[in-house]
């Protein structure tokens, strides 16, 4: 996205902003993008008790009245994060206003975790500025029609905004707590890694929470750093007053930066002490949404994160029971990300949210506000990262934790365990940030759930005599003595394979509880994690209950601990019954996708060439897209220069194939080949067992977008697209041609002549014809060129879908990052040659080297600890931690050594990406 005033009226609208300014309305900007109805930004710092709030306006389409939305951000961002989402939601209709809170981006003041004194009345301080707006829909005098959404701290807002301004009319918190007390203090149990990170994030400077950040943000982005183009807010004028600086320092220099006072002497107190006392309880209840739970009583749109050991599902549970109490509208959506990472349908959330405040902000009855009840399955794992592909289900009623409960019976005997002195070593189960991209240390063989000998009790159900998909939080009754007589334990339930070695911990997640007057034995009734998860046949499910974890502080005291099973050794498992898995393939929105339409076979119809007899089919190819065997082609009027020689290479069925190469490999020459365009000197090319040949039927089956299209330049682009597929002779009620257009977003541009479109919007149109038709092969040669990031995205999420649906598609992009968060599988290409085809994670390769993330800079003297490690070849300290490289220890040995060293980690992961294995791959030749 671009931030330009727009030529033809360029002076005219600086002369507009030059008066705004003067007449102290803030720094006013023009966003504008490609056919898309301009959007207007000011700038303005507003004056708040103890504060400068930094904020921008955002609107688009003329002076009417319309509701408005309030974005708040994650902890340690910025308004800037949410900048992307304002414009959109602005285009629909909508006057944003985003804000960054106290302490963060350029705004002043003490971070106050949500304060009611403070952030919150900021936030009505807000709505009252809204309600002096002549462009923003009143309710009534001084009530604007107004919602509130944001992700984690900015959802935390939202909520409280509705509790304490009953203005507000609708609400859609993302990813957010509900009693933070209850997030960091879990049945009284410290948790000492997230809390660090909280707040040594407030420090001064310190970058934002990872699961905090909006997708395409990197987590290490400084808090306030604007995106490229953007204004800041230097010369703004504050509630009007031009001229004002914006600076932000910190308002409470110290080990705990910007916050209040009265919160670094919490955290320091229970940092010391490893435990919460009753005055740190009541100081986070009072900052919490559950403390005006009684007064939350507007539509609500909760969406939470699987993977998250933060603010796990339990904390959406509660609102939703407490807000439907109160008689509102709620749904509630379980995406597969979180603050440990994985996927956070970016996408499929903010379109959404705009939907719900379509309902009942705008009082649109028409606007699908989706069921009562989503949370996103695993529909298998298709790339390059071993992200997963997600499908839904849902449920015309939220189903709670614990519906639809299964008994499972477990066996084992009484056991005794130690809770070590110093409740050192730790088991491991989540590492911040890291939990939801597991499956990207896959080829290290690493997973992080670690439980160490004789500090654990475990319990195991019989093999499974059908598959068990847990929806919910199972529960489980134990007898547990101590021998100080106090305990603390983690539960967690692993789905174990056949062999009984291979175990998996759903999410990562663990379940502390705190046990008092434990010395004689005491009944304890344990709800274990929130997951959604299937467990196959013939696995069986193991209760681990361990004596520690990396992620709590534990009693530093040693102890013993005995534990066995009560009430018959029951293992309840909730299983949602109500909730309906949607099928395999592409839902039904998705046919709003680009879809793909055969380019070539009918504009072959209409060349001059002679053809050939085709070879016979190969029907033991009939379901294989694409077989390769022996190409060959050399340069004209040469007999030993080739542009492509002896390539091979076969694709399959849902794969998405990326064909990478330096300039100059003969990607393209390939692709023309594949398409009939060029004849080969030698080898064969088959599609779907058929052999290519100009002409040959087959190529209706393959859609292309190879070196571009041609249009008529006096044409539109609606025009162009129905005059092509006129041509191609098939039925209009094949093309989709209408869905096509939508995705391309190209906007009232549709009707105007292709002569007027930028590279972006021809690029665009032409990706849209490409996709007519929907072919069950679908090549693009470079199709991201022109596309703003945005759209990158939107092209990125439209390939992966295509092929989960069993289509296939090829690639060919000098974008290696693209390629690496979209593709499957890679044919690489140096000086026309075959050099490496396979999946992603093959090529890339195991790589020796770690990076080890940490929430502060690791001491000289421990780095070189480190590097002296038994197994470990060296350490050397990065911006973002340390790079380890191992020389025969194992990475959960290295992790176990880190946290015996005190090491603040907060992720590990492979530090190879594909471009080091592309560049390795070609040598100079890049």
């Amino acid at each position: 996205m671009q931030i330009r005033i727009p030529r033809p009226r360029g002076r005219w609208l600086a002369g507009v902003a030059a008066v705004a300014v003067l007449a102290g309305a803030g720094t006013w900007t023009a966003v504008a993008d490609d056919g898309a109805p301009t959007v207007h930004r000011e700038d303005r710092v507003q004056e708040m008790p103890g504060a400068k709030i930094d904020t921008s306006y955002f609107t688009a389409g003329g002076t009417a009245r319309r509701p408005a939305v309030l974005l708040g951000h994650g902890f340690g961002g910025s308004k800037d994060d949410v900048r992307e989402q304002a414009e959109k939601l602005a285009r629909d209709g909508y006057a944003v206003l985003t804000w960054s809170a106290r302490g963060f981006g350029a705004s002043t003041g003490q971070i106050g975790l949500n304060d009611p004194d403070f952030e919150v009345k900021d936030v009505s301080r807000l709505l009252d500025w809204l309600a002096k707006r002549p462009d923003v829909q009143l309710d009534k005098d001084g009530d604007p029609r107004v919602g509130v959404a944001g992700a984690s701290y900015g959802g935390a807002i939202s909520l409280l905004a509705a509790g304490y301004d009953q203005r507000v009319d609708a609400i859609a918190p993302a990813i957010t707590y509900w009693n933070l007390s209850d997030a960091l203090f879990p049945d009284g149990v410290f948790k000492k890694l997230w809390a660090g990170i909280f707040f040594s994030t407030g420090s001064a400077g310190a970058p934002g929470i990872a699961g905090d950040q909006p997708a395409g943000r990197p987590a290490d982005a400084p808090a306030g750093d604007q995106p490229a183009g953007g204004t800041g807010t230097d010369g703004a004028g504050t509630d009007g007053a031009p001229g004002t600086s914006t600076s932000a320092g910190p308002a409470n220099p110290g080990s705990c930066g910007r916050f209040q006072p009265a919160l670094c002497a919490m955290y320091e107190r229970v940092a010391v002490a490893g435990k919460p006392d009753a005055q740190a309880r009541a100081l986070l209840e009072r900052r919490s949404p559950s403390a005006v739970g009684d007064r939350i009583k507007v539509p609500t749109l909760m969406v939470q994160g699987q993977s998250d050991s933060l603010f796990p599902l339990a904390h959406a549970d509660a609102m939703a029971k407490k807000i439907s109490a109160n008689g509102a509208p709620v749904s509630v959506d379980w995406i597969a990300g979180g603050h440990d990472g994985g996927d956070r349908e970016g996408d499929r959330i903010e379109s959404r949210v705009t939907s719900w405040f379509d309902r009942y902000l705008k009082q649109d009855k028409g606007a699908d506000t989706g069921p009562a009840f989503r949370v996103s399955r695993t529909g298998g794992v298709d790339s390059t990262d071993g992200e997963a592909l997600l499908r839904g289900a849902t449920g015309d009623r939220y189903p709670g934790l614990t519906s639809g409960a299964q008994p499972i019976a477990l066996t084992g005997r009484e056991q005794s365990f130690a809770n070590p002195a110093g409740a050192s070593p730790p088991a491991i189960s989540a590492v911040p940030g890291l939990g939801g991209g597991l499956s990207q240390l896959s080829s290290l063989g690493l997973g992080l759930s670690l439980d160490f000998p004789g500090q654990f009790a475990r319990f195991e159900s019989q093999p499974l005599q059908q598959s068990l998909r847990i929806t919910g939080s199972p529960t489980v009754r134990v007898k547990v003595s101590s021998s100080s007589g106090e305990a603390v334990l983690f539960g967690k339930v692993y789905d174990v394979g056949p062999d009984g070695r291979e175990q998996v911990l759903p999410a990562q997640l663990v379940a502390p509880v705190h046990i008092e007057d434990a010395e004689q034995g005491k009944d304890v009734a344990l709800t274990l994690p929130s997951v959604d998860h299937e467990v196959d046949a013939g696995h069986r499910l193991r209760l681990v209950l361990s004596a520690t974890d990396l992620g709590y502080a534990s009693p530093a005291a040693p102890a013993t601990y005995t534990v066995a099973l009560a009430d018959g050794g029951t293992l309840a498992v909730p299983t949602a019954p109500a909730v309906e898995t949607q099928a395999t393939g592409l839902p039904w929105w998705t046919w709003g996708l680009p879809a793909a339409g055969a380019l070539v076979a009918a504009a072959l119809l209409f060349t001059a060439r002679r053809r050939t007899l085709a070879p016979a089919p190969d029907p033991e190819l009939a379901e294989v897209p694409l077989e390769i065997t022996g190409l060959t082609k050399r340069y004209s009027k040469s007999s030993d220069r080739y542009a492509v020689r002896e390539l091979s290479f076969r694709v399959e069925k849902g794969q998405l194939l990326g064909l990478l190469g330096p300039n100059g490999a003969g990607k393209t020459t390939t692709l023309r080949m594949l398409m009939g365009l060029i004849r080969p000197d030698d080898g064969e090319i088959r599609v779907f067992g058929h052999a290519i040949r100009p002409g040959a039927p087959v190529l209706s089956r393959v859609g292309a977008f190879v070196e571009g299209a041609g249009f008529l330049p006096h044409l539109s682009g609606r025009d162009n697209l129905e005059l092509y597929w006129r041509a191609t002779g098939r039925p209009a009620s094949d093309a989709h041609i209408e869905e096509a257009l939508e995705i391309a977003g190209l906007g009232d541009a549709l009707a105007r002549a292709v002569r007027t479109y930028s590279q972006g919007m021809r690029q665009r149109l032409a990706i849209a014809q490409a996709m007519l038709g929907m072919p069950d092969l679908l090549i693009l040669d470079e199709p991201t060129n022109g596309l703003d990031p945005p759209q990158i995205r939107e092209m990125r999420d439209v390939m992966i879908r295509y092929a989960a649906a069993g289509r296939t598609v090829i690639v060919s992009s000098h974008l290696l990052s693209e390629v690496e968060q979209s593709c499957t599988h890679l044919v690489v290409m140096d000086r026309g040659r075959l050099v490496q085809a396979g999946p992603v994670a093959e090529i890339t390769g195991e790589s020796d080297t770690l990076l080890v993330t940490t929430a502060a800079e690791v001491a000289d003297p421990v780095v070189e600890k480190i590097g002296a490690l038994p197994g470990i070849g060296s350490a050397v300290r990065v911006d973002e931690g340390l790079l380890v490289r191992l020389d025969g220890a194992t990475p959960t040995g290295m992790i176990s050594e880190l946290v015996r060293l005190d090491v603040p980690l907060t992720g590990v992961g492979p530090h190879r990406r594909l471009e080091d294995a592309f560049l390795t791959l070609i040598g100079g030749n890049a």
